[in-house]
């Protein structure tokens, strides 16, 4: 099977290999400070999903953070600059306005790429986006997770697949390119459901630009771990896993990114999948059985 692989898009379209600088903006979420919810979705740990950036020091000095520990295992000259932790347009908007145009004016970051909830992008900002993609490349990372709404609300995440609607179409219109994120194991989900939101994905219109698919990973100090730890629940297996996202992959427009089909959350926290531990592992495995499907 032939994927549109994150890595090679990005030799296509800046000519050598680029690396993700993760940069923290700042932000809380609404569905941590109260505004829609306390505690935020039921899977996202304290640090909102961004255990590897560098809050609460000047945006220049992350980047500069960032890259310094990128020059010690790689050649890196170019990078992106990913602002990952909680929902990034959610807060000042003239503040976080500023950030991505100091991020942006860096000569060595050759695109912005910005995590946030759906229900948090004002017309505002998605005009502000669209003149910074006229810059650079802006990607939109959208937290979709589920197309289910029984589920999202069993997982605390407190917006309707109508807000995901509304805001991918705001998005395309101005021009900007998005990436969703799905999750795969879900409590409560079967193979179906899972296949539903792939299909709800594959279908969008515009095409989706990119998608990150990840394996649910039961973390210490969430709602879930407690959860489980509670309870325990089934958790998928690496090769149920695999042939999931193998179908996925099959689904999705041929132009689509993919910009990441597992992941590698911290050691110390992780309950299950006890096998997400061996990530060369993982890969070498999932990367086989692509190849052969």
């Amino acid at each position: 099977m032939r994927i549109n692989r994150f890595s090679e898009e990005m030799i296509k379209r800046f000519g050598e290999k680029v690396y993700r600088i993760p940069l923290s903006a700042g932000c809380t979420c609404p569905n941590r400070d109260g505004t829609l919810g306390t505690g935020g979705c039921a899977f996202c740990s304290g640090s909102g999903s961004g255990e590897f950036s560098f809050p609460d020091i000047p945006i220049s000095e992350q980047i500069r953070k960032g890259k310094e520990l990128l020059a010690g295992k790689t050649d890196a000259r170019r990078f992106i600059g990913y602002f990952q932790s909680y929902t990034n347009t959610y807060g000042d908007q003239n503040r976080l306005r500023q950030l991505f145009l100091e991020v942006i004016s860096d000569p060595e970051i050759c695109a912005l790429s910005i995590a946030t909830r759906p229900d948090c992008l004002e017309e505002d900002m998605i005009s502000f986006l669209s003149d910074l993609s006229g810059i650079k490349p802006v990607w939109v990372e959208l937290g979709l997770q589920t197309a289910n709404d029984e589920t999202a609300r069993a997982m605390n995440r407190c917006y309707e697949r109508e807000a995901f609607d509304s805001a991918y179409k705001r998005l395309k219109k101005a021009g900007l390119e998005v990436i969703v994120h799905i999750i795969l194991g879900l409590p409560g989900e079967d193979e179906e459901d899972m296949m539903r939101t792939a299909r709800y994905v594959s279908q969008l219109k515009p095409e989706v630009d990119g998608i990150k698919i990840h394996m649910l990973q039961i973390l210490k100090g969430t709602a879930l771990g407690e959860e489980y730890e509670r309870e325990p629940f089934r958790v998928l297996s690496l090769e149920e896993y695999t042939d999931l996202v193998i179908r996925i992959f099959r689904m999705l427009p041929e132009s689509t990114v993919i910009h990441r089909f597992t992941g590698d959350g911290p050691k110390k926290l992780l309950i299950e999948p006890k096998w997400c531990w061996e990530k060369k592992k993982v890969l070498n495995y999932m990367n086989k059985e692509i190849a052969r499907a």
